[in-house]
């Protein structure tokens, strides 16, 4: 495991002129595009800037004639980014104009942290836990099969007043895990095994490893392995599908009037053997998964999708987004909103919505399911990407603002650099 260190500076009002001695790297702007954005991530590809390996950033934006140095974040990946966050208020058609210099290097912690544990990854704002990542096996409860062992999954997930929104091992369905997406139906070669259910002792998911830590300013992440393992193989427990989940917390107040959080999961995928494998199309598989908190029923809770829908009509449509809301005795409502991005599979992606009798109760479980409709056939070499995003937050949102939020991830402001 390796620890990505980030540069972070603080936010101060200097003249221009006070930084003639330092080189500047780039001059560039920020456009909002055609839609009003509030407190929004944006990033650039600092690959190809000249920089002496000794040096570090600053970051500036000009306001009103001076450079008001910005907070940001350096990811060191296959290119290197810089990220911030286009902070406050900035209407369509707008844009904003920044400079990039260089500078001794600054290493300084951030207030969003990512820990480890025996058991967890657990990403925080300052000292409130967002969600815990379970990187060891979780049993089921005793005298149930242990064939309902699992690692790899989200739970729980925080609201930012402390509520827990998902659910692991209920016992309507041992295979759920707060947030996770194996594949259900994946015809392997001459036969087919079913990794969702895996009280089935066909397949299941586990944790393999992390590649990488972030803390920052800006965000905290991580980024880990998991193998979806077969059991029906001709070599037993060899593993299938090769997944990475990259997993961030964003350090913004997305939504103005209400405390909330921005998480992103992208999941990248590939084939681990030589021949072709198949998502057999089915109501359940792969995406995204959401067991919810079993304080959730059907007189409590809703369903509203980006076209309108909802509990009652939304199973097997497609959507851009879709929001889960409830109460919690004594504290309020809480809810996210999970956003599908433009560029998944099969988009706009359909969805698995249980009916309001679920369970006899109406408990809640949303899915975003890329294969509902269509077979998607995973060939080896290739490398596929399924990118989310999930507002999570206290409270209620309306339709309007969730728009907002899905033009952000969608169709992100865009980045253009002076040419001089």
């Amino acid at each position: 495991m390796k620890k990505i260190y980030i540069l972070f500076l603080l936010v101060s009002a200097i003249s221009i002129s006070a930084i003639a001695q330092r080189t500047e790297l780039l001059h560039f702007y920020v456009e909002a595009g055609n839609f009003q954005r509030f407190n929004t991530p944006v990033s650039l590809d600092v690959e190809a800037v000249p920089k002496s390996d000794t040096l570090g950033y600053l970051l500036f934006e000009k306001v009103k004639g001076k450079l008001i140095e910005k907070s940001f974040q350096v990811e060191a990946g296959s290119v290197t980014r810089i990220w911030w966050i286009l902070d406050g208020k900035t209407e369509a058609g707008a844009r904003r104009e920044f400079f990039l210099y260089s500078d001794a290097p600054k290493v300084q912690p951030g207030s969003m942290t990512t820990s480890l544990t025996k058991d967890n990854i657990i990403l925080k704002k300052g000292s409130s836990e967002i969600l815990n990542y379970r990187k060891s096996i979780l049993y089921p409860p005793a005298g149930v099969d242990t064939a309902y062992k699992r690692s790899g999954f989200i739970h729980p997930m925080y609201s930012p007043s402390g509520n827990i929104l998902t659910r692991i091992s209920p016992r309507d369905h041992y295979h759920h895990f707060g947030i996770w997406n194996p594949w259900t139906k994946v015809k392997i070669g001459d036969h087919e095994t079913d990794f969702w259910n895996i009280g089935s002792k066909q397949g299941t998911v586990r944790f393999a490893g992390i590649n990488s830590v972030i803390d920052g300013p800006v965000y905290c992440g991580f980024t880990v392995k998991q193998d979806h393992i077969d059991f029906r193989a001709v070599k037993t427990g060899v593993t299938a599908i090769n997944e990475v989940w990259d997993v961030r917390a964003w350090n913004i107040e997305p939504v103005e009037g209400i405390k909330a959080y921005i998480v992103d999961l992208t999941t990248f995928l590939s084939v681990a053997g030589n021949e072709p494998i198949v998502f057999v199309a089915y109501r359940y598989a792969g995406g995204i998964g959401f067991r919810a908190t079993g304080e959730w029923n059907n007189k409590n809770s809703t369903v509203l999708t980006s076209e309108g829908l909802t509990r009652k009509d939304a199973d097997g449509s497609r959507a851009r987004w879709a929001d889960i809301n409830g109460e919690f005795r004594d504290k309020g409502n809480s809810g996210i909103t999970f956003f599908s991005h433009p560029a998944n599979r099969d988009f706009p992606e359909p969805m698995r919505v249980w009916p309001e009798n679920q369970n006899g109760v109406g408990d809640v479980y949303f899915e975003f399911c890329p294969t509902r409709h269509n077979d998607w056939q995973l060939d080896p070499g290739n490398l596929y990407r399924l990118k989310y995003r999930m507002l999570v937050y206290d409270g209620k949102i309306d339709q309007p603002t969730a728009d907002r939020l899905w033009n952000d991830f969608a169709y992100p402001p865009v980045v253009r650099v002076s040419s001089k």
